[in-house]
């Protein structure tokens, strides 16, 4: 569709132009926009294309009307101000035309129209081109390099470029900025100069190699900044082959500080998570092995050896604190001087030294806190230096020392002495752990003091409870072997007793009071006296062990488990009857037969309800009854079962002589029963032998 519109010129106008029919012709055929404005800057003449332009749908809005009378202001502005410029002289103007609805754009080029008539002079023609693909494709690739610009800058990087040879020769403002070089100090290989001097030479040999094996340069070093502060960066450069040939290279520096220190820091924490879980792993060791220490000495071995082993330690010296807390006693040699007499090239720690001696363990209890000594000369410093120190250290290969009080409450009892026979420098984690080690060998030998005190008090009350000797009795020989467990194990309630009844019987008893300690001793006293008054009264086995359940019930606490076996016989027959409160069955031995283990049942222990009752046990002439506790056939790697077969076995296999003789028996037993078993236990037998007459 073409549009034409005109309308007569103004008073005082000049005649349009002659040829006007066959311009107007020609452009309305063409896809630009086309429009003739007069020297007043109004719209004689516009194609169609122009009239899409403007966003107009009448044509007749635009003729003999001013850009700006007839468009909105911000779309009508740069076009007045270009025709201004041509109806004022210009040869040529231009301006842009952005629609608002249409979204396309227009570049406008404005013309005088004149000719050599002078009619002609003061009209301008308006050239509209539709560039909305180029504007299109400038703004993406204007975004594309804002774009490309701030993924630089948010990522730390700038670009830097290089000739072939390595030689840079475009300026890099980002990287002057940073490191303070001018642009000739830049160029060239200039850039290596800010490198730090620690990394220049191997930056410098990694991109001579890369340029001359034309391979991806990539290395990360540290730049002298402006500031003189260093900072991280890696460099990646990588050639641009153009037809075949290596036309340039072009790279990036990328600041990487930030993930370097993140990364020294992550190193550093894993470190020392590293090290706590160590520490931890070996207090849990320490632990584990000072729960088992039940003695000052065990407690002292395993300190030891934990020291020696986790921490690196050469010597480790433990000293406990008198009742007063003015003397040192040491638990092992070399624990608590520095000052110690030397006779035949040894230091000779005397039994005690007072606390207000000089010592690096006597310092950390004065001042309640660790003494660490790195070297000899911090020893002469921080005990001045005397002869006796002096002397000490000619004859001794201790180089460092660390002395830590043994706190119980807050109050020290003791020390504990760490020599190295290095200089040392003992880190944060070692001395954590030095002082986590001495806090768990305070508990430790508090608790095996107290250990060691209730097992000889324990141990002291049972033996005076047990008879001194065994009744002499016509007819019956009688036996016992007592031991109670290891120096390592609690003092237990086994029992054993024997003594003559008013009717001429014999009355023989072995019990078990379950339990540790002084406890189990003064429960077990209890049981053995009522037993005695019981018996003498009434001595049947029944009515006893009746008697004793009533106590029980009165008494004793309901976890208090105690068994028994309790036998009453005629002597020179071996007849008799046995009363079994949960005991083990007696083991019968005799020259003439294979042992056996007596059938009366077990019943219950003392204090639990039921029908006491008591069963006919007789042994022959020449044999012998052996009551026992659970100590001689039950350990940890023996069950109870287990256990009494074994013990028939080993009787089985006695020697003659062996049988004929109750004490040799039990000694037989015995050792065969515990030969290559730890003992866990009390081990306690009571052997009534019947001679043949």
């Amino acid at each position: 569709m073409s549009t034409e519109a005109s309308v007569p010129l103004a008073r005082g106008a000049r005649s349009v132009m002659p040829e006007s029919a066959r311009l107007a012709s020609l452009v309305e055929d063409v896809s630009i926009g086309v429009g003739v404005f007069d020297a007043d800057m109004r719209c004689l003449k516009l194609n169609d294309t122009f009239r899409v332009m403007c966003e107009i749908a009448d044509p007749t809005e635009l003729v003999g009307r001013t850009l700006d009378a007839a468009l909105p202001e911000a779309s009508a502005c740069p076009h007045m101000a270009a025709l201004s410029e041509v109806v004022g002289g210009a040869r040529v103007a231009s301006s842009e035309h952005h629609g608002t609805a249409s979204d396309r754009h227009w570049l406008v080029s404005w013309f005088p129209l004149s000719s050599a008539h002078d009619d002609d002079r003061g009209v301008a023609v308006a050239v509209a081109i539709d560039v909305t693909d180029r504007h299109r494709a400038e703004v993406a690739l204007r975004r594309s390099e804002e774009r490309h610009q701030a993924l630089l800058a948010a990522a730390n990087q700038m670009v830097w470029a290089a000739t072939p040879s390595g030689q840079v020769t475009e300026d890099c403002p980002q990287w002057r900025a940073i490191t303070g070089q001018d642009l000739d100090e830049y160029l060239g290989d200039g850039w290596l100069d800010a490198v730090h001097p620690d990394d220049v030479d191997a930056v410098r040999e990694a991109w001579r190699d890369a340029v001359a094996e034309g391979e991806v340069f990539e290395h990360t070093f540290r730049v002298r900044t402006r500031s003189g502060e260093p900072r991280h960066y890696r460099a990646r450069c990588v050639p641009l082959v153009r037809d075949g040939r290596l036309a340039e290279w072009v790279g990036t520096h990328t600041d990487v500080t930030t993930q370097h220190e993140a990364d020294e820091m992550r190193h550093r924490l894993t470190h020392q998570l590293s090290e706590a879980a160590l520490r931890t792993v070996r207090l849990q060791k320490a632990t584990s092995g000072l729960a088992e220490a039940l003695t000052v000495d065990q407690v002292v071995q395993t300190i030891s050896e934990i020291a020696r082993t986790e921490a690196g330690v050469d010597r480790v010296g433990v000293a406990l604190l008198d009742s007063q807390r003015i003397r040192f006693r040491a638990l092992t040699p070399g624990a608590v001087s520095e000052t110690a007499p030397v006779a035949d090239g040894e230091a000779h720690e005397p039994p005690e030294v007072r606390l207000d001696q000089p010592g690096v363990v006597a310092n950390a209890v004065r001042e309640r806190r660790t003494v660490v000594v790195g070297s000899r000369g911090e020893l002469l410093h921080l005990l001045g230096g005397g002869d006796s120190i002096r002397e000490f250290l000619r004859h001794t290969d201790e180089q460092a020392w660390v002395g830590l009080p043994l706190l119980s409450a807050g109050s020290p009892i003791g020390a504990v002495r760490f020599a190295f026979r290095a200089p040392r420098n003992v880190s944060d984690e070692e001395r954590v752990f030095l002082e986590a080690l001495a806090g768990q060998c305070s508990l430790a030998l508090e608790r095996a003091e107290m250990f060691e005190r209730e097992h000889r008090t324990a141990e002291a009350l049972q033996r005076s409870l047990l008879p001194q000797k065994l009744p002499t009795v016509p007819g019956i020989g009688f036996a016992a072997f007592y031991r109670s467990g290891t120096e390592y194990v609690q003092v237990g309630g086994d029992w054993y007793d024997a003594f003559p009844l008013p009717d001429g019987r014999v009355a023989a008893v072995l019990g078990d009071v379950m339990g540790k300690g002084v406890k189990a001793a003064t429960g077990m006293s209890r049981v053995r006296n009522a037993l005695r008054a019981l018996a003498l009264n009434g001595p049947e086995p029944a009515d006893v062990l009746s008697g004793l359940d009533r106590m029980f019930l009165a008494t004793e606490a309901d976890e208090q488990v105690t068994t028994l076996a309790y036998w009453v016989l005629d002597p020179g027959t071996g007849h008799g009857h046995m009363g079994n409160a949960g005991h083990l069955p007696a083991l019968i031995v005799g020259p003439g037969g294979a042992p056996r283990l007596a059938d009366t049942p077990a019943g219950t222990p003392l204090g639990m309800p039921s029908e006491r009752e008591q069963e006919i046990l007789v042994v022959p002439p020449g044999n012998t009854a052996v009551l026992y506790s659970d100590g001689l056939v039950e350990n940890r790697k023996r069950g109870l079962s287990a256990g009494l077969d074994r013990l028939v076995e080993v009787a089985s296999r006695a020697p003659t002589e062996v049988v004929g003789d109750p004490q040799e028996l039990l000694d037989y037993l015995v050792g065969s029963m515990l030969e290559g078993y730890n003992q866990d236990d009390d081990v306690t037998l009571l052997a009534v032998h019947v001679p043949v007459l």
